[in-house]
């Protein structure tokens, strides 16, 4: 094994002449190993894997790159071990130095041994078995060390190959290395030869500050911290401003919605904050804590004012928040530590100076305000830790910025103009572009079932009226429910505060709420009647008035003041773009004009865009059938002709917008779809067919719903898979359950009957219960039905595949794509529809939205749900009988 010295790697290189690092300045190991892989051409092109251990990355060139098909073997030349700061290196190295070229960072993630033996004792063996977790390379490979050739070669020859698993492929490995972008820059090989570009660099990353190099590596990411060499907002000139009284209170300067954040200079970005908005005033050493309204917080807030108690006087704009886990802004965390008291919890994150020492900085710029702000914090000792803390902004690529707040799973950016006076109240000069949909809403009432609480009814003031804009159903664990009840049982009343059209009607389920309570939400959007869909609670908001709470509208990019003296033209009509992409549900679709179909039946190819905007179109309905249970996804980023693999279990890069799910017997986290806007990502991954469990939403354990697959062997009719559908129907129903039916996208149907919850049912129960169906189905008509899979009989006859009901088996989801010519889909039907002249194929990617418009197939469908119990007694006494 190579030592760990980096003396060879110092003495091989000329670090007056090349940009590489010299491994002086110390990088701290990173908690989970690192990995990286550097595309470099040098005299010949090659990849350089490097693996964190032991304070170095252990480095093998890989002379025709890493393939993903196990059968490749690819030559790895073990090379001197580089430092950990090696793993931000993208630039050129000189001609004439060592290993003088181009050097991209092609992949990056975190990577671990697997097996008994320690990585440093496999290294020595000679055979190290690890799993990568990159932005593209993932799963199993292993290092095998050659033994020494007899020319007497000085390096150390290894192989590395890739282990069979979900990420492997049996042909065409290599496609992987088609891809010529860098991960941390978005680079080509020859915008980075020709130094081009500076890109985006991914979010709160540890080093340079945005836009002043490349993209580089977080080792231990720290929320909102203050950055080594992180740049301070410029110089700018400041006036000289007379003494001034302190105010008591500031009305704060808002930010306007926008769809996307402002492109070019003279912006600021930073984080949008998931918390409370509050004002700090220190005065003669004591500090009180205001919200947006001016109501006196510092109670509530005691830990962080303590914190600020001695401080000179000053007025500091900021956010108080809770942060989870990973560092990051967590609203509900924040709800409970008010409930419960634990004001140590809170961090105030400090983004505008507004008075100081008796000098009021409203009317100098942005720029100035957040220099002096930076300087105040830190003579206060005031750091990364603290419970006041600075908040740093990037001033370059606001798009870039905000792609990787989403891919943290962050709320949004705040994006304000540099050399803008600081202006209370609702301005363009302050911008908020969100990841995820998010409201204040009113509380008009609550609805129950039974004895228990089932969701909100909430509205918006519109013109002077209350308007109602939906229910929010999800988002309620039993604490959150302990805690709102009681306020709400509070304002208690007779009527409904609603009015309008669309103002709900009363019934015994409903309790109405004078309109005094504001909730935040999140939804996935709005439908065309201005209602919210998919729409979660997330925690009230006791600092903002009822009356205060109106609709949020996006404005006009076009309408958004520019730094520059002429506005910018007015972008064109249609759907919005971000950095030339298209973007569907808020997602930025790259290579959208690729072709995943040949044609729908029509002759024109059907695109990724085309994907995205049909899931768009049917997300809503589809949804439900989708949600709470863990979903595998057919793959085919190259379209229907290329690569196509299944997709379980998260991996990094992975989209924020796809849930992660852990369930009981495996250790890695399954994908799950609860949001519409998880389609779009899913399009964007080229992922063609949704497969989802079939278990009750959230409850991976409960059966909630079987589903019987007529599949037709060769010689059969479609009509008689439409007969066999129909007697299907019959026996279900006879058995007291409710069935529908739909297409599966190929030549078969799918018989589906929703589940009601019952005690003592679970998956063997439920498997037991549908092969029993189908053996009697087979026994009545063996000439027509089977139900072994044997090829060799099923000429001429249906296949009664009862195995999708099980525990992890899946079933493609109603209105999902299939991988197959014509783009067709597998589309929910009435029992009307099911009828001889059916035709399978009409139901395209094309043609369903419009369809299904229309339609009312499946209506009635979560009322149907029967309990399973009941159905498998009735079975049981018809075999009695």
């Amino acid at each position: 094994m190579a030592k760990s010295s980096l003396s060879t790697y110092r003495t091989k290189r000329d670090f007056t002449k090349t940009a590489e690092p010299s491994g002086a300045d110390a990088v701290a190991p990173s908690e989970h190993g690192r990995f990286v892989i550097q595309k470099h051409a040098a005299t010949r092109l090659h990849y350089d894997l490097r693996l964190e251990l032991d304070g170095v990355f252990k480095s093998w060139a890989v002379t025709k790159g890493p393939s993903l098909d196990p059968h490749d073997k690819r030559l790895a030349v073990e090379v001197e071990d580089h430092p950990l700061d090696y793993g931000d290196f993208e630039g050129t190295i000189p001609k004439g130095q060592y290993g003088g070229g181009t050097v991209q960072l092609w992949d990056r993630g975190t990577w671990e041994p697997e097996g008994k033996l320690s990585p440093q004792r496999a290294l020595a063996k000679g055979d190290l078995k690890f799993t990568l977790h990159g932005e593209r390379l993932h799963g199993s490979w292993v290092l095998v060390r050659m033994k020494r050739d007899r020319t007497g070669g000085k390096r150390t020859n290894w192989l590395l190959i890739k282990h069979r698993d979900e990420h492997a492929v049996e042909d065409n490995g290599d496609a992987v290395l088609a891809e010529d972008r860098s991960v941390a820059s978005g680079r080509a090989m020859a915008d980075i030869a020709a130094g081009r570009g500076r890109g985006p660099k991914p979010f709160m990353l540890e080093g340079k500050a945005a836009g002043e190099a490349d993209a580089v590596w977080q080792s231990t990411p720290k929320f909102g911290a203050a950055k080594s060499g992180a740049a301070k907002p410029k110089a700018a000139r400041t006036r000289k401003a007379p003494a001034a009284d302190m105010p008591d209170f500031i009305p704060p300067q808002l930010a306007q919605s926008v769809d996307r954040p402002p492109t070019g200079g003279g912006w600021a970005h930073e984080i949008k904050f998931d918390g409370y908005r509050t004002q700090l005033r220190i005065e003669d050493g004591t500090a009180t804590l205001k919200t947006r309204k001016g109501l006196d917080w510092t109670q509530k807030f005691g830990a962080i004012a303590a914190a600020a108690k001695g401080w000179p006087d000053a007025i500091i704009d900021g956010e108080v928040v809770a942060l989870d886990e990973n560092g990051h802004p967590d609203f509900a965390a924040l709800q409970v530590a008010l409930s419960e008291g634990k004001t140590e919890d809170l961090v105030f994150f400090a983004f505008d100076l507004l008075f100081e020492g008796g000098r009021d900085w409203r009317a100098d710029p942005l720029s100035a305000r957040k220099g002096r702000l930076q300087e105040l914090l830190a003579g206060q000792g005031a750091d990364a830790t603290s419970a006041i803390r600075y908040v740093e902004h990037f001033e370059e690529a606001g798009d870039a910025v905000l792609r990787s707040a989403c891919r943290l799973s962050l709320e949004g950016i705040i994006s304000k103009r540099l050399d803008a006076a600081y202006q209370s109240g609702r301005t363009d000069r302050w911008t908020k572009a969100k990841c995820r949909g998010g409201h204040e809403v009113v509380i008009g009432g609550w609805s129950t079932t039974g004895n228990r609480f089932r969701s909100l009814l909430v509205g918006v003031h519109r013109g002077g009226h209350l308007v109602h804009i939906g229910r929010v159903g999800t988002g309620y664990g039993a604490a959150k429910v302990a805690r709102l009840l009681p306020k709400l049982q509070a304002v208690e009343a007779e009527t409904s505060p609603f009015t309008g059209p669309r103002a709900p009607r009363g019934d015994k389920t409903i309790h109405w709420v004078k309109p005094e309570l504001v909730a935040e939400i999140e939804f996935a959007g709005w439908t065309g009647s201005g209602m919210v869909r998919q729409a979660a609670f997330k925690g009230l908001r006791e600092d903002k008035p009822a009356a205060e709470v109106e609709a949020d509208a996006p404005a006009p990019r076009a309408e958004l003041a520019e730094p520059v003296a002429a506005k910018s033209a007015a972008p064109a009509r249609g759907r919005a773009t971000s950095g030339g992409k298209p973007v569907v549900m808020g997602v930025a679709l790259s290579h959208a004009d690729k072709a995943l179909w040949p044609d729908a039946g029509d002759r024109k190819p059907v695109t990724k865009q085309d994907l995205a905007l049909y899931l768009e179109a049917v997300g809503p309905w589809m949804l439900p059938h989708i949600q709470g249970r863990p979903c595998s996804i057919l793959r085919a980023p190259d379209g229907i002709g290329g690569q196509i693999f299944f997709q379980r279990h998260a991996m990094p890069g992975t989209s924020s917008l796809i849930s992660l799910v852990k369930v009981a017997g495996d250790r890695k986290p399954y994908l799950q779809i609860d949001r519409i806007e998880g389609l779009a990502a899913v399009a964007q991954s080229g992922g063609l067919e949704l497969h989802p469990w079939n278990n009750w939403p959230g409850e991976p354990d409960r059966p909630g719903r079987l589903v019987f697959d007529l599949d037709p062997g060769p010689g059969v009719e479609f009509a008689a898979v439409v007969e066999a559908a129909r007697e299907m129907k019959d026996r279900l129903e006879a058995l007291g359950l409710v069935p529908f039916c739909k297409t599966t996208g190929g030549k078969g149907l799918h018989v589906v009957t929703p589940l009601a919850k019952a005690r003592g049912v679970d998956w063997p129960a439920a498997k037991a219960f549908a092969r029993e169906v189908c053996r009697r189905m087979a026994e009545d008509q063996p000439d027509r039905y089977l139900v072994t899979m044997a090829k060799a009989k099923r000429e001429g006859r249906i296949f009664l595949d009862y195995l999708r009901n099980d525990r992890m088996s899946t079933a493609v989801a109603p209105l999902s794509p299939r991988a197959r010519p014509g783009a067709t889909v597998s589309m929910p039907l009435t029992w009307d529809q099911v009828r001889h002249d059916l035709d399978p194929k009409r139901y395209t990617l094309r043609t369903v939205p419009a369809l299904l418009a229309k339609s009312k197939a499946w209506d009635g469908y979560d009322a149907a749900a029967r309990p399973l119990d009941g159905a498998i007694k009735r079975l049981e006494g018809k075999k009695a009988a």
